[in-house]
């Protein structure tokens, strides 16, 4: 995980050199190279060659195809539903992930906590069409929870939203503007600008970046449980973040401190417990 760390901080870096020649050139030109670079750092979808195999999803789960019209693509997912599940989930990934890299968390929630999850690819990411953009992720979101609702027959506003990293900039625009049964939130942020900020102090990120992700001024729309976890070791996402996130969200909420915990690590035996009992606690179970 350290050298991956390493190569990931010099390719941002070499990014951000090209950023410094992008800044020098003509504005047309200029307003472009950034736009690009931008979204290159914010959007990465695992790359898996054209000769390998795509992945496959693991006996019981469904691979599936969603249509979103207002995007006008096809999106693809893994569904892993259960008989008479605690609750209905809709997964919304980190940057640098795809369906096949929820495997474990999909499996999770199903065998560990019996409940049924969809986990769905982006719009330019696996198999989906079409390209990302922060508006496409919202799209994407909604025809992924529109789909869902119909598969598990419960209305849309029934669905736990669960977000990870990015996936928690998604969650939460659904959450605000939408409304949910509850929200469950891994490792995200305030911001995405706020992120780039703790990496590039010296550059203005907050003027300079175009995808928002503005978590934290959308949290405070949501009235409903939450559940948030952070690792206080966390490279990516500094901690502070998920912090001062959960200080402008509403009651009832709950924040599960993982102690060492990083950006990539498995789910920590604390959160999964909390997970537990946060379901038991929205089926109107006392422990």
């Amino acid at each position: 995980m350290r050298n991956l760390f390493v190569a990931e901080m010099l390719r941002i870096l070499g990014l951000l050199v090209l950023a410094c020649f992008a800044l020098t050139a003509p504005m047309g030109c200029q307003s472009a190279m950034l736009r690009t670079i931008e979204n290159s750092l914010v959007y990465q979808p695992p790359k898996r060659g054209p000769f390998k195999k795509c992945p496959t999803p693991p006996v019981g789960v469904e691979d599936v195809f969603i249509e979103n019209p207002d995007s006008n693509c096809r999106l693809n997912g893994w569904y892993a539903g259960v008989q008479n599940p605690r609750a209905v989930v809709l997964y919304c990934h980190g940057n640098g992930n795809d369906v096949a890299e929820c495997q474990a968390s999909l499996l999770a929630f199903r065998d560990q906590l019996r409940v049924s999850i969809l986990a769905f690819d982006y719009s330019g990411y696996g198999r989906s069409d079409g390209k990302s953009s922060e508006a496409n992720l919202y799209r994407d979101a909604r025809a992924a929870r529109k789909w869902l609702a119909a598969k598990a027959n419960v209305p849309e506003s029934e669905i736990v939203l669960c977000g990870y990293s990015l996936g928690g900039g998604v969650a939460v625009e659904l959450a605000s503007t939408d409304g949910a049964k509850a929200l469950i939130l891994e490792r995200t942020f305030t911001s995405i600008p706020d992120v780039a900020q703790r990496f590039v102090p010296w550059l203005p990120m907050q003027t300079m970046m175009v995808n928002r992700f503005d978590s934290q001024s959308k949290i405070g729309r949501y009235r409903g449980p939450l559940l948030q976890t952070h690792g206080d070791a966390d490279r990516i996402v500094p901690y502070v973040l998920g912090v001062k996130l959960h200080t402008v969200a509403n009651e009832p909420k709950k924040f599960i401190r993982v102690c060492g915990g990083g950006h990539n690590d498995p789910p920590h035996t604390s959160y999964t417990a909390a997970l537990d009992k946060f379901f038991d606690e929205l089926n109107g179970v006392k422990p």
